[in-house]
């Protein structure tokens, strides 16, 4: 379980990251701290994983804050201030969020926070001595399950969530469908829906806006339809 303790004088900003830290379980509140100053009279007392931090507070800034800590946990700096990002980086932040961000960056931020060797992310991917990803770790239930990738059929969108059809059976992971967009090989997982992403080896037929896979069927987006005619001889 990560701690993780917001700074931030703006409420808006606490409901952001909460909204987002809730789709990941593994992230635990333990703190809303509106100034540096209370942020640190309640580390005096409580150790934490992470810290969310803004960098325009009153009285004593982001920054300065952070100086005063002699071992930080780790450091998300949440800001509307890109002008910062290389001081922020100076000072071995985890990663820079600037205002307005995405649930899908802010995944990225937490990832990038925690690696593999760290607490562990919602999905950690680990490369095999190949060039080619074949395997993934992924979060389903509260179990980290092992997935090699030629086992993979499909992927369906679930909400935050991700229905991975296999070989033998369904896993619901605790990831939405934009992660493993990024993770997976263009190679041999195509997007054919806003919903969908197939294992293209694994297709058995394409019949009109359909496609075919043992004995699933998924439909194709319209936005999609090009990439998947493609495919076609």
């Amino acid at each position: 379980m990560i701690k993780y303790l917001i700074v931030d004088d703006e409420p808006l900003a606490h409901q952001l990251i909460r909204k987002f830290a809730q789709e990941l379980p593994h992230l635990q509140l333990v703190q809303q701290c509106y100034n540096a100053l209370e942020a640190m009279a309640y580390l005096r007392q409580h150790p934490v994983d992470l810290i969310f931090l803004d960098l325009h507070m009153p009285r004593l800034s982001g920054f300065d804050f952070l100086r005063t800590l002699g071992q930080p946990p780790k450091v998300i700096v949440t800001t509307a201030h890109k002008e910062f990002a290389l001081e922020g980086y100076e000072l071995n932040v985890a990663d820079y969020l600037l205002k307005p961000f995405s649930f899908e960056r802010f995944l990225k931020a937490i990832n990038n926070a925690f690696p593999v060797q760290g607490p562990p992310p919602p999905t950690t991917m680990v490369a095999e001595p190949s060039t080619t990803v074949q395997r993934l770790f992924v979060k389903g239930d509260k179990v980290y399950h092992h997935l090699h990738l030629p086992d993979i059929l499909l992927l369906e969108a679930y909400g935050s969530y991700t229905k991975v059809h296999l070989l033998t059976g369904m896993l619901l992971t605790h990831t939405p469908l934009s992660f493993y967009l990024q993770q997976l090989p263009s190679a041999t997982f195509l997007r054919v829906h806003k919903s969908f992403i197939v294992a293209t080896p694994k297709i058995d037929r394409i019949a009109g806006n359909r496609i075919y896979i043992g004995s699933h069927e998924v439909p194709i987006g319209q936005t999609f339809k090009q990439q998947v005619m493609a495919l076609l001889p």
